[in-house]
């Protein structure tokens, strides 16, 4: 009979045997008569060993020796030679470790006929025990042979023992993962913060009773988008009121104008709103279409269709770098105005007083029509009612005798305002600046004065170069006096305005002496002076706004 030849490793295994009829017992407890522990025997159908030895190996070439013991329990792995002769009856068991040529002396030789305990049929396996204890064998490789040597194995060819302990931690693992674990505290804690700044850079006031007013209300965070943050790259414009911003919304990618404003008192913020929002529904060429509104604490933002030229006193006083715009040009500004106004004293549903009428508050698209803008400081009531206005808002320079006197704003301060613009337009000059010394030059009583002089032509602004139509231009000077005369009740309606300037209505014949009016004879009128005390109008009358600056939006 050839012998079996194995490879196990098995720190804690008996080597292989041929099973059924006789095996090779390498117990690890001393029972059953074992001698020690370490021990290789010769088993035959009992757990009592024929023969057995001390685990080793004779390593020396011709066999004749001493032994080298070797342990059972984790020396590595070990080679099995098991050999029987069948003519001979004997038994030969080698062992050596993994690696090792096989020893030419045996461990362990007897001579037993096992013709009677292997019967026709057999089976050829493994098998181990530990006893009470608990252990791992593994048979790496093995082969057999009958009437033949047993085929050699490559050992180098052999798989690994896998490892049974604890999972070895890598030095590189030990390192990285408190860094790891530090930056990912680290990173946690820093979106927290951005979180939190996000949460305040993006909060906004939100109201109950603003819920009716939901598609007129902008997200802050759109409008922070679509200025890029309200860089000054995007700045468009800087008011008594605000600042003005070009944005592109994130989602229509529609272009718009936001203005900021700022305001300290929440009193009347919700009636403003509200008028915001009704504002919102004015719909008509000549005037900015005013898209919604954003609350933030202590700020206003309001949205409007982007104008893509500016605003009109940039071109009038050669800030755009653009050429002058021409007379033909300006009249038709001034028409536009005039029909813009007309749509909002008389012919939407409600009566809009814009109350901040002047040429920085005029816009021209993209076709240099002009449209009126700017509903900041607008109020709205009823037909047929009066207006509930008490407080004096405005620009220095466009505000009505009687809004400062009384502090109620009508569509005629509108049209003195209105008047003042015709003027300015027309002469290319400011309601009120300094001359070189100091001294205050008001736009009306210059133009009065060159009337009075009979050189009314002379206040036509130089840079038209003598090129407009002199009927259209003394139209508007005219008018425009007329807009802004002292009294109420002299100034056209915005409906008549509308007719002289398209010549559907004369113009009355005016004389410059229709306007020596003073201050005082208002005054008069409101009962505060004794007529007695009138004097001849110009200048007194408009230099005493000049303790009047910008107001703010809460001064409503």
């Amino acid at each position: 009979m050839a012998s079996p030849s194995s490879s196990p490793r098995a720190p804690t295994s008996p080597p292989p045997s041929p099973s059924s009829s006789w095996a090779l017992s390498m117990p690890l407890i001393m029972e059953f008569g074992d001698i020690d522990n370490n021990h290789v025997g010769i088993d035959i159908n009992s757990l009592n060993s024929v023969k057995s030895n001390t685990a080793g190996f004779y390593s020396d070439s011709r066999g004749d020796g001493m032994l080298t013991n070797m342990s059972l329990i984790g020396s590595g792995p070990i080679q099995v030679w098991v050999e029987y002769h069948g003519e001979s009856t004997q038994i030969n068991v080698t062992l050596a470790p993994l690696g090792v040529t096989k020893p030419v002396r045996p461990l362990l030789s007897t001579t037993y006929d096992l013709s009677p305990v292997l019967t026709d049929q057999a089976y050829l396996g493994f098998s181990s025990s530990t006893g009470l204890s608990t252990g791992h064998h593994y048979v790496l490789g093995w082969s057999f042979g009958m009437n033949t040597p047993a085929p050699f194995i490559d050992t180098t060819k052999l798989p690994g023992l896998p490892y049974l302990g604890p999972t070895p931690q890598s030095k590189l693992l030990e390192i990285v993962l408190p860094i790891a674990s530090a930056l990912f505290v680290l990173v946690v804690g820093i979106l927290g913060v951005i979180m939190v700044r996000r949460h305040i850079r993006y909060k906004e006031v939100r109201e109950d009773w603003e819920v009716e007013y939901g598609p007129h209300r902008f997200s802050y965070k759109d409008l922070f988008h679509a200025t890029k943050g309200f860089k000054d790259r995007n700045l468009i414009g800087v008011g008594g009121f605000g600042r003005v911003y070009k944005g592109v919304l994130p989602t229509s990618k529609s272009e718009v104008a936001v203005k900021r404003v700022s305001y300290d008192s929440k009193q009347g913020i919700k009636e403003f709103v509200a008028e915001v929002v009704s504002i919102g529904y004015l719909q008509h060429r000549n005037i900015v279409q005013l898209l919604g509104y954003c609350r933030r604490k202590g700020e206003l933002l309001l949205v409007y269709d982007y104008m893509a030229n500016g605003s009109l006193d940039n071109h009038l006083y050669g800030q755009e770098g653009n050429a002058t715009l021409g007379w033909g040009q300006r009249f038709r500004i001034i028409k536009e105005i005039a029909m813009g106004l007309l749509y909002l004293h008389e012919e939407w549903e409600k009566v809009v007083l814009h109350r901040d009428v002047k040429a920085s508050n005029v816009l021209l698209d993209k076709q240099m029509n002009g449209r009126l803008g700017d509903f900041g400081l607008a109020r709205l009531y009823d037909h047929g009612t009066d207006p509930q206005t008490t407080h004096v808002v405005g620009t220095v320079g466009y505000l009505a005798p009687e809004l400062v006197l009384r502090g109620k704003a009508t569509t005629l301060t509108d049209v003195f305002a209105f008047g003042i613009f015709i003027l300015e337009v027309t002469c290319g000059q400011r309601p009120i600046k300094e001359d070189p010394q100091g001294n205050q030059l008001v736009l009306v009583d210059w133009v009065l004065q060159n009337w009075h002089k009979g050189s009314l032509l002379d206040v036509v602004d130089a840079n038209l170069q003598g090129s407009y139509a002199t009927s259209e231009v003394c139209l508007a000077l005219k008018l425009g006096l007329l807009c802004s005369h002292p009294f109420p009740e002299a100034r056209p309606s915005t409906r008549q305005a509308m007719q002289y300037l398209d010549g559907d209505m004369p113009l009355p014949e005016l004389l410059p002496a229709h306007f020596s009016f003073h201050m005082l004879a208002l005054m008069k009128n409101e009962g505060q002076v004794d007529s007695s005390t009138m004097l001849p109008y110009p200048s007194p009358m408009m230099t005493s706004f000049g303790s009047i600056s910008d107001f703010s939006i809460h001064g409503r």
